[in-house]
């Protein structure tokens, strides 16, 4: 017995050591291993676009120039997502821009880098954010562009007080849908930016809106009705219905129009679409509501909780966003129908057809979230 154990107890120590000294350094390098080829293949695949885009697209700068143009990170804008903007400076010139850093990590892989390099690189439009250049080296990415002192549109709108007029609230509208249609339809290849909605509207000193935040934009040819549903991201409350569901229609540029719609409306509402929290039920989805609004006023109908007339222009505004979030995209307008709404007056627009999620017996904001929950599920909030 004891010249048996003592055959067996060799094999079982070196089998041990064998695990512990050989089969789990062998499985933490193969893991170390795979996460460095995945690595290497988004930098390789992030160099190869930029290579390309050499000649056509922006200026390339070096990490360490970043690090001098934003006084080595110094004046923080803000945060969201796996980015970070600085404030910085381009020399000579002393012209004035934000640098957005991408963080290298699993959610920031190089796609966003490469959709927001391809399609703005080389646009100009007043009405579109410039890109100024970018830099990449490794994981390490930044995206410069020209600074828009006034910051974005949100803090304005849902502003307790009234920061613009209802004539400075349509021209900024008009310019939106301006930049918008440019990405449409001025391009050599049509741009779906997937992420229009307040946060990402941008003004400068004269308070002219931009058209900012890429990451989610796609390129297609004019041409090409069909949209992959990889391209499912975006933001609840401006997500159209059919990125959730084809039945509604074919992901397009209508989509865009759809989430302009959305914005539209809360433009003129001063208050986000959706608010759980409001005094009334029937008020907690702003869509249902601006539409009893509109058509009580239309037939003349002026009940207590909607007794005050609406401004001619904010009319004008509710009016076209409605058309825009019509539930099936072939009965949206286009983005340049909309900007002939836009400049044409109020008296000629019809009031559209009664969305699906203001139907009479769901204009509770709570009928509407079986919806909004799939929506929570594939949006991406960037603030």
């Amino acid at each position: 017995m004891r010249i048996g154990f003592a055959i067996k107890f060799p094999f079982r120590y070196v089998y041990a050591v064998l695990c512990r000294f050989v089969l789990a350094p062998l499985v933490v390098l193969i893991f170390l291993a795979h996460k460095y080829c995945k690595t290497r293949i988004t930098i390789d695949a992030v160099e190869k676009f930029l290579r390309m885009q050499q000649m056509l697209g922006p200026m390339r700068y070096a990490y360490t120039d970043i690090t001098a143009i934003t006084s080595h990170f110094r004046d923080k804008l803000g945060q969201g997502g796996c980015r970070s903007v600085f404030k910085g400076v381009l020399l000579p010139g002393n012209v004035h821009v934000a640098v957005k850093m991408l963080e290298g990590n699993s959610n920031c892989n190089g796609e966003d880098f490469i959709s927001e390099v391809s399609t703005i690189g080389r646009i100009h439009h007043v009405n579109v954010v410039r890109l100024m250049g970018f830099c990449s080296e490794e994981m390490r990415r930044a995206l410069l562009y020209e600074y828009m002192p006034q910051g974005s549109l949100d803090k304005y709108i849902f502003s307790a007080e009234k920061c613009f007029s209802w004539d400075k609230l349509n021209d900024i509208a008009l310019g939106i849908a301006r930049g918008i249609n440019y990405l449409h339809q001025g391009c050599d290849m049509q741009i779906l930016h997937f992420d229009i909605k307040p946060h990402n509207i941008l003004l400068d000193n004269n308070f002219i809106p931009k058209v900012a935040a890429f990451g989610l934009a796609k390129l297609y040819p004019r041409d090409n009705n069909f949209v992959p549903l990889s391209v499912l991201r975006g933001t609840i409350g401006y997500i159209a219905p059919e990125m959730i569901s084809r039945s509604f229609g074919a992901i397009s540029s209508k989509s865009d129009v759809y989430s302009f719609g959305m914005l539209l409306l809360e433009m003129a509402g001063g208050r986000r679409n959706a608010d759980p929290n409001a005094a009334m039920s029937s008020q907690a989805y702003y869509p249902s509501w601006v539409y009893d609004r509109l058509t009580q006023q239309d037939v003349g109908e002026i009940s207590a909780p909607i007794a005050t007339e609406m401004h001619e222009l904010e009319r004008k505004l509710c009016i076209v966003g409605l058309w825009c979030i019509q539930m099936r995209s072939h009965d949206r307008p286009t983005m340049s129908e909309v900007i002939e709404m836009l400049e044409g007056g109020f008296d000629c627009l019809q009031i559209p057809s009664r969305p699906f999620f203001c139907d009479e017996e769901h204009t509770a904001v709570a009928d509407s979230y079986p919806l909004l929950s799939e929506l929570t599920e594939i949006s991406e909030e960037d603030e």
